[in-house]
């Protein structure tokens, strides 16, 4: 045999085989054709493939994080906002997801903005921003159940970043500041209130003892004569205004 053919034979073989020879990482699957007809999912390693018979279609089954682009919503109580939000999901199913739908990663992509749109549409405002988790979860399972025909799961979808009008957010940063303030006017009310009730348990304790107001009162000047001031101030006693004020009471009786 002449050594241009065998070259010719080696090299058509070397062809088949590396076409024959398949190796697949650990989170890789490989879905196989024959014939048109779908065989299964292989691997992970080494795949042995019969050319021209067989087709192979790799599949990716780690994490996808997928960047919801920002979607224009109008909430229930007709505030329009821009919306953005992030995905998680792998394939469970390599067949399902090559054999029922052309390409799921796009059709996963279009299913959470459609989604997005939807279900916060039917949210108020106040919601979307105090009731996130909430929200999150009912994306989570609606996509999941449209996805799941096609072996996709989604396991997280978060909303990420809320744009308000500039005239909302003049109208929020107003209501934060009114409702500061009725908190504070509360909590000066109350204030005042625990104040009262302390003054009338010392009157009721002063008016047992009356000797109790003199202590205050020398109290009092003790404070007053430790400041550097020139006020002069000349205790009286509380019983002689006591008994000035019942003979004046006297005189006007007669």
């Amino acid at each position: 045999m002449q050594l241009p053919v065998i070259a010719v034979i080696v090299f058509f073989a070397f062809i088949i085989l590396a076409n024959a020879v398949r190796i697949l990482k650990e989170y890789e699957r490989g879905v196989i054709f024959r014939l048109g007809r779908l065989i299964g999912a292989k691997g992970p390693g080494l795949i042995l493939l019969i050319p021209i018979v067989d087709r192979m279609v790799k599949v990716d089954l780690r994490v996808i994080t997928f960047d919801v682009p920002s979607q224009d919503v109008i909430t229930k109580d007709n505030v329009s906002v821009k919306v953005n939000a992030v995905l998680y999901f792998q394939v469970l199913d390599p067949n399902k997801a090559i054999v029922s739908v052309a390409n799921y990663f796009e059709a996963t992509s279009q299913i959470a903005q459609t989604t997005l749109r939807s279900v916060l549409g039917q949210v108020e405002l106040d919601d979307l921003l105090a009731n996130r988790e909430k929200i999150n979860a009912k994306l989570q399972h609606i996509i999941d159940d449209q996805t799941e025909p096609w072996g996709i799961k989604v396991s997280v979808v978060e909303v990420k970043n809320v744009d308000l009008p500039p005239e909302m957010i003049r109208a929020i940063a107003r209501q934060a500041e009114a409702e500061r303030e009725r908190r504070s006017k509360i909590i000066h009310a109350e204030g005042e209130f625990q104040a009262s009730q302390k003054l009338a348990e010392a009157g009721k304790v002063i008016a047992q003892a009356p000797n109790a107001m003199q202590l205050r009162f020398l109290q009092t000047l003790v404070e007053v004569s430790a400041e550097n001031n020139s006020t002069l101030i000349f205790p009286v006693p509380i019983d002689l205004l006591t008994s000035l004020k019942g003979y004046l009471d006297r005189k006007s009786g007669e």
